[in-house]
């Protein structure tokens, strides 16, 4: 059974979540399903990509299907995984990808939403980097998408705390696009998308990956890039990784230990 829900409406293309039972986490199956829909997109022409979750949902997406996280000694981010997959085909999608947000943006799917070229967020979108939660250690490019959507001083406190952050503080950090209320959220997203469509496709998905290419040109030695391996091998080796995803299947606060 389909996870998401589809449709093309005048050059539109809009990709809806609705794995409720998984409170739209990523999946592998989830995150499948929207890359058949965004290839699709390509085949059928579509000039401007919607992603959604149903109205009035209370969470956009939990981020990351923790039960498919390895339990130790093995790169729970790597370079196959669902959620990787997953960013690196909307950053390579031709068709600007607009992010329409109700709810919470938990972890993974934080990076998801800020791949994304625009995002539109309801007043009670909230957005939470969760890693340090469950001892997950992030990748680099991960890293990197959320260096290229806020400033580094407020990543370091997202990521540090857990906490997560309101639409308004968001918007005025840059973070996100526009905060449009609840009952107008639907037509302000697609009024963007309608101005996308109206202009030259080719035209903006060759400056897509132009931004796409420099965005991500930020220079890292060998020797930078073996360090920053090494210390996340430390976390998904240690005992505080498999106590982070033991707890929350179980459903307990974590007990951290630092080794």
């Amino acid at each position: 059974m389909p996870l998401v829900e589809t449709k093309i409406e005048g050059f539109v293309g809009t990709i809806c979540l609705d794995y409720f039972e998984k409170r739209n986490a990523f999946s592998a199956a989830l995150v499948e399903d929207v890359i058949k829909a965004l290839d699709a997109f390509v085949d059928g022409r579509v000039r401007a990509v919607v992603l959604r979750a149903r109205p009035g949902v209370k969470i956009w997406s939990a981020g990351h299907d923790v039960d498919e996280l390895p339990e130790g000694r093995r790169d729970p981010l790597g370079w196959y995984d669902p959620l990787r997959r997953l960013v690196r085909t909307i950053e390579n999608h031709p068709a600007p990808v607009i992010a329409m947000i109700e709810g919470g943006v938990w972890g993974g799917a934080c990076e998801a939403a800020m791949a994304c070229d625009i995002i539109v967020a309801a007043p009670n979108a909230t957005f939470a980097l969760t890693p340090a939660k469950l001892g997950v250690p992030y990748n680099v490019s991960g890293m990197l998408t959320f260096l290229n959507a806020a400033p580094l001083r407020l990543i370091k406190e997202m990521a540090f705390t857990a906490r997560p952050i309101s639409a308004e503080r968001a918007v005025n950090a840059g973070l996100i696009n526009h905060v449009a209320p609840s009952d107008e959220l639907e037509s302000f997203t697609y009024a963007i998308a309608v101005d996308i469509v109206a202009n030259a496709p080719l035209s903006i998905a060759v400056m897509k990956e132009e931004l796409r290419i420099l965005a991500g040109a930020h220079p890292m030695s060998p020797q930078g890039w073996e360090r920053v391996q090494g210390l996340r091998r430390i976390v998904y080796d240690s005992a505080d990784y498999v106590e982070g995803v033991k707890a929350f299947k179980e459903k307990r606060k974590p007990v951290y230990r630092g080794e």
